[in-house]
């Protein structure tokens, strides 16, 4: 009630600026200003038109989904030792009964979500209770990178769930195919439809064009995408008593020009499937969980600190000559932030990359003359890969 009246209160203040451009008469402003402070806004026309402007309220459009509070509901087990949960229906002292294919039975609030032939149920556990029970976290400081060939590449140059890209490109390019079969259907359709013959568009888009086997393909391919990316979070915790990493619950400010196939599969990169399991595999096993900036962290020299080119998953430093493993260096970088005492978390990404050029400035007058004419050998570069220096 109290983020309601604030809500209102705010809307109400723009509402009195706009009394002042509507009218400069002091008589038609003190009754206006009266009606909306004593709450007569309602039966003025004008008031009523700038508060329903200005008062901006939440709409709820799901339709798909009731709660049940704790008292409402009770779960019973059959001969079989099936459980079945009972909620109530729209006839009186009659309940609606829904199998489980849990053995657990679910308590406190629930939240019934009904998709397609499924009904999920959603409820809180105890967070105390599974700590008890959690596995144990590492001892180290870790820092990773997300990427789209894998879910993570740490500090160390491992990558954890290399199964990732193919995942997402496999699918993305089988709804590219299934897409455009469904594109002809439906012109067939449309075209049968304006000749007059409509039973044959009914029969296409009852047959054919239906969404039940495609909903229950893309289930399916989210539970793999989940599994593959918590299976490599726990395999970085596993090491780990302390993750750093990226938001990835932040947006990108722009988008770079990849093609349209790259663009596609980028699409549907589970950014948020990533956070959300460094957050709760985090929280479950015990460690900690640090964001840092990442700004230019992809495109900055670890060593160096000089802003390279970057070519596929292969990173040209400019300044020093040398080519890194683009997601290694990236998360040797964002491990680095962690103690970074210039950068922090919300600094802009201009200053960031002005101290990044003035450190590239510094490192480079320091280095020594090298002959120009012997490059860097591969040898050279993976052992200073390698050497994660801090």
């Amino acid at each position: 009630m109290a983020d309601i009246a604030a809500n209102r209160a705010a809307a109400k203040v723009r509402v009195r600026r706009a009394i002042g451009r509507h009218t400069s008469d002091p008589a038609e402003r003190r009754r206006l200003f009266t009606a909306l402070k004593t709450g007569r806004w309602a039966i003025d026309p004008y008031l009523a038109r700038q508060m329903r402007r200005h008062w901006q309220r939440g709409r709820n459009r799901t339709h798909n989904q009731i709660v049940v509070r704790a008292d409402q509901h009770n779960t019973r087990a059959d001969v079989r030792g099936r459980l079945w949960l009972a909620v109530p229906g729209l006839a009186q002292r009659r309940m609606v009964r829904i199998p489980l294919n849990t053995t657990v039975a679910p308590a406190g609030t629930l939240r019934l979500i009904l998709r397609e032939d499924r009904v999920e149920i959603h409820y809180q556990i105890d967070a105390a209770t599974m700590r008890t029970s959690r596995r144990a976290c590492g001892t180290g400081t870790v820092g990773v990178d997300k990427g789209y060939t894998e879910v993570l590449t740490d500090a160390e140059g491992e990558h954890h769930g290399t199964g990732l890209g193919t995942l997402l490109s496999t699918e993305s390019d089988r709804r590219k195919e299934k897409g455009r079969a469904r594109a002809r259907l439906r012109s067939i359709a449309n075209q049968a439809a304006l000749r007059g013959d409509r039973a044959k568009a009914e029969r296409i888009r009852e047959n054919n064009l239906g969404t039940v086997k495609k909903s229950r393909r893309d289930r399916v391919w989210r539970a793999r995408v989940r599994t593959e990316t918590f299976t490599a979070v726990h395999r970085v915790v596993d090491e780990a008593g302390t993750v750093v990493a990226e938001d990835l619950t932040k947006t990108f400010a722009g988008r770079r020009p990849l093609g349209a196939n790259m663009n596609r599969r980028l699409a549907g990169w589970t950014r948020g499937v990533t956070a959300e399991a460094l957050a709760s595999v985090s929280e479950r096993r015990g460690s900690v969980l640090v964001h840092v900036n990442a700004a230019y962290t992809s495109q900055a020299c670890h060593r160096c600190a000089g802003l390279g080119r970057r070519s596929g998953d292969r990173l040209h430093c400019t300044w020093c000559g040398v080519v890194w493993q683009a997601d290694v260096n990236a998360a040797i970088n964002i491990q680095a932030r962690a103690g970074d005492p210039d950068i922090a978390l919300h600094t802009p990404h201009r200053r960031v990359k002005q101290i990044l050029l003035e450190r590239a400035d510094r490192h480079r007058t320091r280095l020594p003359v090298q002959d120009s004419s012997r490059p860097p050998t591969a040898e050279s570069e993976t052992s200073d890969l390698l050497s994660n220096e801090q």
